[in-house]
């Protein structure tokens, strides 16, 4: 009886220990200690009923919606955030800047800010998202606790990465232009500047130069993206893949940190040495019942093995953010390769943070309904769950503008215009591409057919031939990939071949 009671109150304390660390992401908590029915996630009073931006209360016309409204239905998760992770984002209205400003110019906007709350990306988003921003966007940042500035950084000014003109996360309204954001890093004041392009007009007397206006409504877009749990960081580094992708055996096995090492394994995919059907997930999303669209197209013979994925809750996703209903497509034929942009001066260990600021920038700044990427990569070779719905399934993002249907997004973090991306990430790139591409029965190296959806390469209805790994210039005239990633494609497909056995 002893033993038998022992037992029990060992596995009491176990599951006690358990739940706060693999909370599923479809469970709902009481709110955190500090909130209010008063408040927002971002810190900022709650409007009133009858409102604009009160739940429910539409936006006023020529007013956009608030941030945090959904792109489809206005309805968010009610899902709660690990403790410890939620950000903030502060959006600041440009100005016209002094002509006394010797780097401004006519119709040049920018704002500057100083003793602010804490951030570590910027980004610029402005009110139609039809319109582009012809210019320079250029930014410099303060670091927590310091003195000196940093050094001018150029703003990728168009971020073509975006729901498709007619998709259901640009309905309500609440989708915005905007840049990609920048990782900056911990920051605590801020300068920005935008520098319209010079548009060479022909008159009578011959061609003239002239300032393009600039996109109405922009504001500079300050983001938090939270701190980083023990979970977190277990996540990330408490089982790196090791061999052939698989994870690292828990340390001191026996003991109890190695039953705490296997319960944070939770948040990690694992890699299985045995092909995976398109149904089989470990993801902590409730799975949607089965429909016509979106029930994956039946597995083939080769699949390659299955990569360690780091789970949105693994890298603390704030699932309160999203819209709450799930997009999919019918099948994945093609899987485009983008750079995220944010630049190349972030650590692996900040990654989960890049990921949430980019997160937080394209639902909270941008409007869209999840983060636009499927799949994202470090510059260490881990790969991370993007957008939610299933890693398995055929998840809709919004990626590349017209060909976001039947395919799905892999954005490997940095910018690869000037600089090499590493080994580890295209190695990734060629081991994610192996299994899920796989899964849908298509070789990474083959030809395939998809019809756009509208963009400025293909004409909406176009039947395009693309690569099965594609850059996203492939789909959409942009820069992206960048030169030294888009030239490694073709190692990606090859390897990616390899590893289904072809």
């Amino acid at each position: 009886m002893r033993a038998i009671l022992a037992t029990s109150i060992a596995v009491t304390c176990t599951a006690a220990l358990a739940l706060p660390l693999a909370l599923p992401a479809g469970a709902t908590t009481a709110s955190p200690a500090g909130a209010s029915a008063a408040g927002t996630s971002d810190g900022r009073p709650a409007p009133r009923a009858g409102q604009p931006g009160h739940p429910g209360q539409p936006a006023q016309p020529g007013q956009p919606a608030q941030s945090g409204q959904s792109g489809q239905s206005g309805r968010r998760s009610a899902q709660a955030a690990p403790a410890g992770i939620p950000g903030s984002t502060r959006s600041l209205p440009l100005r016209p800047l002094h002509t006394s400003d010797r780097s401004a110019s006519s119709g040049a906007q920018g704002r500057s800010a100083r003793g602010v709350a804490p951030f570590s990306m910027v980004g610029v988003v402005w009110d139609d998202p039809a319109a582009e921003l012809h210019g320079d966007v250029q930014v410099r940042t303060r670091p927590v606790g310091g003195t000196g500035w940093s050094g001018w950084q150029d703003v990728q000014a168009h971020d073509d990465d975006a729901p498709d003109p007619r998709a259901a996360g640009r309905r309500g309204g609440s989708v915005r232009g905007s840049t990609a954001p920048l990782w900056v890093g911990p920051s605590d004041a801020v300068e920005l500047r935008v520098l319209p392009e010079r548009e060479r007009e022909r008159s009578g007397s011959g061609r003239t130069a002239a300032r393009r206006s600039l996109p109405a409504g922009m504001r500079l877009e300050l983001v938090d993206p939270g701190r980083d749990t023990p979970q977190v960081r277990a996540a990330r580094t408490g089982e790196q893949p090791s061999g052939e992708g698989r994870p690292k055996p828990p340390r001191n096995s026996g003991s109890v940190g190695s039953a705490l090492d296997a319960l944070l394994g939770v948040f990690r995919l694992p890699a299985l040495g045995k092909p995976a059907g398109p149904g089989d997930d470990y993801d902590d999303e409730p799975t949607p019942r089965p429909t016509a669209t979106s029930r994956p197209t039946t597995p083939r013979s080769h699949i390659g093995p299955r990569p360690a994925i780091v789970t949105r809750a693994g890298w603390g996703a704030d699932e309160r953010l999203r819209e709450r209903q799930f997009a999919y497509t019918r099948t994945v034929r093609a899987a485009f390769v983008h750079h995220s942009a944010t630049g190349n001066n972030y650590t692996c260990r900040q990654a989960p943070s890049v990921l949430r600021g980019i997160y937080r920038f394209h639902v909270k700044s941008s409007g869209w309904r999840d983060m636009g990427y499927n799949f994202l990569i470090d510059k260490c070779g881990t790969v991370y769950e993007g957008r939610a719905g299933g890693v398995a399934k055929p998840v809709m993002g919004a990626h590349t503008r017209g060909f976001n249907q039947n395919s799905m997004g892999i954005a490997v973090l940095g910018a690869f215009e000037n600089a090499n991306p590493s080994a580890a990430s295209v190695s990734a790139v060629a081991k994610l591409t192996a299994w899920k591409l796989g899964l849908y029965g298509v070789d990474p190296r083959a030809v395939t057919t998809l019809v756009s959806g509208g963009g400025n390469r293909f004409p909406k209805g176009t039947r395009a031939k693309l690569h099965a790994v594609s850059g996203h210039r492939d789909g959409f005239n942009t820069k992206c990939p960048g030169d030294r990633l888009y030239r490694k494609l073709g190692t990606a497909r090859n390897s990616a071949a390899r590893l289904q056995g072809r």
